[in-house]
């Protein structure tokens, strides 16, 4: 066996069918597009991960370190396949393009059909992560073949190539692959080019180094992945209508994936109509009315005559503003414009709100509530009786900073003299640390707070433990907050709204040991923190 140093001529260099420099940038080109595509995988998982199991914070570290450590495994491993570098880099693209190609697909039909997810998803990020640990030492020793550079050159060239790729691969996941393709087909597509780019650069350069019956294995592996990718394709849609039915039944009747979320509307003439975003259960029409009644009518005893609603896209709580005659002007402030228009044009959903959105009273503005406020200060947009605060559950990490102390400082800045805030704050039952860190944020704005609550349906997800318990629909209570800047308020309870209550004093005292909970040094109680990571 000859040795070969970094320093002596390329072994084989005569035998490739392109020039040296050639061949450096091939190789190098070939690094630039498996980066890119190593790292769509890796945003596929946290993407999808986020989506079906929630918390993007704990999802984004669960694949992010397992495939880092799976990485250096994979270096490790790949020097046993040094002595056959072209033949192992060619298999192992292959692989890596069936494995990450597919992953979104298998990811998304463990949680439709079997329920769990977590573990699908360490498996993938652990394979996926050893396999392109793996490429960047056969990659070296390819590209010592074909060039004299010196090693310090090649490792300069290898690593810049590689970070280059990664660079492409994570602004193309977001603003090309999603929005044209969406996860699953993207995923595929990116399965497709990465066993192209591996699979030609190893039967085209390195391919009078391996052996005919190599060759023919290559070549045969790399179509046998095309052609499943391939078909994975054309049967995605149906596969989508097959999980979709498998999650959310057979009602199905508008399944839309707007630029921020999916939005799924069930229900027909024999079932009542239910509205999923991102596959949670956000609105049944079973029971919304004591979400949106007991969010909106404690609020508007007093002064009423404008409104803002944050959140609240679906039109329900407008609704219950509008019950109101001499309300003005209600402005909704929604992220999603999508969601909006589906709401008004959508003949159930533009039934159920009452078909707000045509009254001209009301005023959609496509806006992040955070955002919007910063740029409503100085009062230019004029002083609001009403703040109804109709935003996802404060647990959900995105949602996180509108539940801060900066957003309900903002939020006293558009409020008239005596005005007052709703804010839907989780569930004081169910995550009483949460719900009262929310009370404590509010204290800490300067509101003085009056918490309640109301019972109903669960919020989790289209398909799992929480939607049903001991056979019998589960309930889950929503907790409340109404809030006002100095003054204590009042609830203003009628006698005979029993779904509206004030939180018995056992909650209160879980609520008080939840609030301490939450205090860290040097940090005031106010400050909202995930539960899993506060206290």
């Amino acid at each position: 066996m000859i040795e070969q140093s970094v320093h002596s001529p390329p072994l084989g260099e005569t035998r490739l069918p392109v020039r040296p420099g050639a061949g450096r940038f091939l190789i190098l080109a070939v690094v630039f597009i498996c980066a890119a595509c190593g790292l769509v995988y890796e945003l596929e998982l946290v993407a999808l991960a986020s989506y079906l199991i929630g918390d993007s914070v704990t999802q984004a570290s669960v694949v992010l370190s397992v495939m880092v450590f799976a990485m250096g495994v994979g270096s490790l491993l790949a020097k046993r396949l040094c002595c056959h570098a072209a033949f192992g880099f060619g298999l192992l693209e292959a692989a890596l393009a069936l494995l990450g190609g597919s992953s979104a697909l298998v990811l998304y039909a463990s949680f439709v059909w079997m329920g769990e997810s977590r573990y699908v998803l360490v498996g993938f990020s652990l394979g996926i992560g050893i396999l392109i640990g793996a490429e960047i030492p056969l990659l070296m020793t390819l590209i010592q073949r074909v060039s004299r550079q010196d090693a310090e050159g090649t490792v300069a060239d290898l690593f810049a190539a590689d970070y280059v790729g990664a660079l492409v691969g994570g602004l193309a996941f977001p603003f090309l692959l999603l929005p044209w393709l969406g996860q699953l087909t993207g995923a595929l597509l990116t399965g497709a080019v990465n066993a192209v780019a591996g699979g030609a650069l190893v039967l085209w350069v390195f391919g009078r180094d391996l052996t005919s019956r190599s060759r023919w294995l290559l070549l045969t592996v790399n179509v046998l992945v095309l052609t499943v990718l391939a078909t994975a394709a054309v049967l995605v849609d149906d596969f989508e209508r097959a999980a979709r039915r498998a999650v959310y039944g057979d009602q199905v009747r508008v399944a839309l994936s707007t630029a921020l979320q999916e939005v799924v509307v069930t229900g027909d003439r024999d079932g009542p109509l239910e509205l999923f975003l991102d596959g949670r259960l956000r609105v049944s029409a079973r029971d919304e009315f004591r979400y949106h009644e007991a969010l909106v009518h404690p609020a508007m005893r007093g002064a009423h005559t404008r409104v803002l609603i944050l959140g609240g896209g679906d039109g329900l709580a407008a609704r219950e503003v509008l019950r109101y005659g001499d309300v003005r002007s209600v402005t909704v402030v929604d992220l999603d414009p999508e969601f909006v228009g589906l709401a008004r044009t959508d003949p159930a959903l533009a039934a159920l709100n009452g078909h707000v959105y045509d009254d001209p009273r009301t005023r959609a503005v496509a806006a992040d509530a955070f955002t919007w406020l910063r740029g409503a200060q100085g009062g230019h947009e004029g002083a609001y009786d009403v703040v109804i605060s109709d935003l996802p559950n404060p647990g959900i990490t995105p949602s996180t900073k509108l539940y801060s102390e900066e957003f309900y400082g903002l939020a006293t800045r558009v409020l008239a003299d005596g005005g007052r805030l709703a804010v839907h704050a989780g569930s004081p039952m169910a995550e009483p640390r949460l719900y009262w860190t929310v009370d404590a944020t509010l204290r800490a704005a300067g509101f003085s707070t009056s918490p309640y609550r109301a019972t109903g349906r669960p919020s989790g997800f289209a398909a799992g433990p929480d939607r049903v318990k001991d056979g019998k629909p589960a309930v889950r209570d929503w907790g409340f907050e109404l809030a006002r800047l100095g003054t204590r308020p009042r609830l203003g309870l009628a006698a005979d709204a029993p779904r509206l209550r004030s939180l018995a004093m056992p909650v209160l005292s879980a609520g008080v040991r939840g609030v301490e909970e939450t205090r860290m040094k040097g940090l005031p109680a106010s400050t909202l923190m995930h539960p899993r990571y506060g206290g």
